[in-house]
């Protein structure tokens, strides 16, 4: 077994039901209160409790309208609908937490680079340095719509768009201010001084940028860099800029192949292939005991809605599961929804039922069930199969999930070794790599930073140029 830290992150989203539909419905659970601010300090003091290395926060944009021509078995289950906003809730968490890391989901498909650029580099300034950005480009035609599309951005076209996005924010956060270009002088009245501020020049294919970045140097400047995107396209897209990325994997061998398959794209793009701290998807059922686990388990299970289950596959696919019969097998066709799930998916060999069940916590697969002995046993296990960094602790009642792993899992992990006992001081990059608050030189976003002397990189570049080197 792995005798490296294991990683945890929690993984939430602003809504009633983020993946197992129906379990807003357990007596225990606080599912309603996901529009209370005092939810969301409350679970960030409660992870900090348990030593998580972040709240991973989801969000999507646009309803899951494809099962049943409709949104209304997502509205019925509460299937990620109503969702709002998770960058809104990160300065409370923040206030009154000292050391929990926030990734915030944000899109590149529906926002410009300039705004949202100045809302996360004010949000490195005020957790000072514990904010990540999970980079994702949308895939529900109905975001797309109400943005004023006319459909959605085919998939990889999507992530050309993003390489570009990436480029004018790393301008943005790494070149435009020289470290030093808040010098404070009270004598001579000035904030700033003016020389050590530069004008990105940005004129691209999708994005005209001219001006300066709004905010000064942040201690991250650039943020944690998640990714999630787990298909061909998006797996070459995070060994390029990602600094984490979530995977969800149904089987330890394949999860292990993708991490595999992300560690040599990662080496192929000149970066060190654990220069990426790899997450994989994760849940549990524990207790005191294991006949106490055991009856959670079987509750979550009763309280399953295969409606809204189906709705939500039926977006992440993108196309109509309403037809079919549990008992049919799926052969997934490559469309503009998540690829990843029609390469894991569409080869025939499964079900409908069978991902019906994988989100409603079926055993087997990455969900432990059993004593904090027995669920560190498995955890243990996934992670040495896979060569997984971390979970993405996913909850099936919120935040009673959260709560038991930290009550029962945590002091087992500790004990054995793999989790930590304090937290290291710093940002949130220095508390996952140990090596300061900056992306390191490898990384692409280096090329625009400026030398000691205000020079600009000795060769600018495009990352398209960059993948070509």
């Amino acid at each position: 077994m792995s005798e490296r830290r294991i990683l945890v992150n929690a993984f939430d989203m602003n809504t009633p039901t983020h993946l197992v539909s129906g379990t807003w419905k357990h007596p225990d659970s606080q599912a309603r209160r996901y529009k209370d601010l005092g939810y969301w300090t409350e679970l960030a003091q409660l992870l900090e409790r348990g030593l998580y290395d972040g709240l991973f926060v989801a969000d999507v944009i646009g309803v899951y309208d494809v099962y049943g021509g409709g949104p209304d078995a997502a509205l019925r289950a509460g299937a990620q609908v109503p969702v709002n906003d998770p960058m809104l809730l990160v300065s409370a968490m923040a206030h009154l937490t000292e050391n929990l890391g926030f990734g915030i989901t944000a899109s590149t498909s529906y926002e410009h680079p300039f705004t949202f650029a100045r809302r996360m580099s004010t949000l490195d300034h005020i957790t000072k340095g514990r904010i990540g950005w999970n980079i994702v480009t949308s895939y529900l035609n109905s975001g797309a719509l109400n943005v004023g599309l006319d459909a959605q951005v085919r998939h990889d076209h999507r992530y050309e768009i993003a390489d570009e996005y990436l480029e004018v924010v790393y301008k943005l956060w790494e070149g435009s201010w020289e470290d030093d270009a808040v010098v404070l002088d009270r004598e001579r009245g000035v904030y700033t001084d003016p020389a050590k501020v530069h004008p990105i020049e940005h004129a691209g294919t999708y994005f005209k940028v001219p001006g300066i970045h709004s905010c000064e140097p942040s201690p991250q400047r650039t943020p944690l860099l998640y990714q999630a995107g787990a298909s061909s396209r998006g797996r070459r897209f995070a060994a390029e800029h990602a600094e984490a990325i979530f995977l969800t994997e149904p089987r330890a061998e394949i999860a292990a192949r993708r991490i595999a398959d992300i560690r040599a794209l990662t080496a192929a793009a000149g970066r060190d292939p654990h220069d990426i701290k790899i997450f994989t998807g994760y849940g549990v059922a524990t207790g005191a005991t294991g006949a106490e686990a055991q009856r959670k388990y079987d509750l979550y299970r009763s309280l399953t809605d295969p409606d809204g289950t189906l709705a939500l596959w039926s977006g992440w696919l993108g196309f109509d599961l309403e037809p079919y019969d549990l008992e049919d097998p799926l052969e997934i066709v490559s469309s503009d929804a998540i690829q990843s799930l029609a390469e894991t998916f569409g080869d025939g060999e499964w079900k409908l039922g069978d991902i019906v069940d994988r989100l409603a916590v079926k055993p087997g697969g990455p969900f432990a069930v059993g004593t904090g002995v027995e669920v560190a046993d498995q955890i243990q296990q996934w992670i040495a199969a896979t060569d997984a960094d971390g979970l993405n602790l996913w909850h099936v009642i919120t935040p009673g999930s959260y709560a038991d792993f930290a009550d029962y899992v945590v002091p087992e992990l500790q004990r054995r070794g793999v989790y930590r006992t304090t937290y290291d001081p710093g940002t949130l990059r220095h508390k996952l790599f140990g090596r300061g608050p900056r992306l390191p030189d490898s990384h692409p976003a280096a090329r625009y930073r400026r030398s000691p002397a205000g020079r600009p990189p000795r060769t600018p570049v495009t990352t398209s140029e960059a993948r070509s080197e």
